[in-house]
């Protein structure tokens, strides 16, 4: 089986445009627009719609995230002090 891809490798490989992929599932615009940046892992339900909107199947999607994931300290300023 060839290497999962991910959503934008798929939609560059297929030539679809976030709108095109926008308008081809009854996902949210913001949820498709995480999924393509990688800051989003969805739902085995939003990861069949979104493969059918581009034409494969949930295996061929790379599904995790690819967003850097930045640590804070502390507890905010409701708490007072942070470290």
């Amino acid at each position: 089986m060839e290497r999962a891809k991910s959503i934008g490798e798929w939609m560059t490989e297929r030539g679809i445009n976030l709108n095109t992929l926008i308008a081809s599932t009854p996902l949210d615009r913001k949820v498709i627009e995480a999924l393509v940046g990688g800051r989003y892992t969805p739902s085995p339900q939003q990861r069949q719609l979104l493969a059918a909107a581009l034409g494969v199947d949930t295996e061929s999607i790379a599904w995790g995230h690819s967003a850097q994931v930045q640590h804070i300290y502390g507890h905010g300023p409701q708490f007072g002090r942070s470290p």
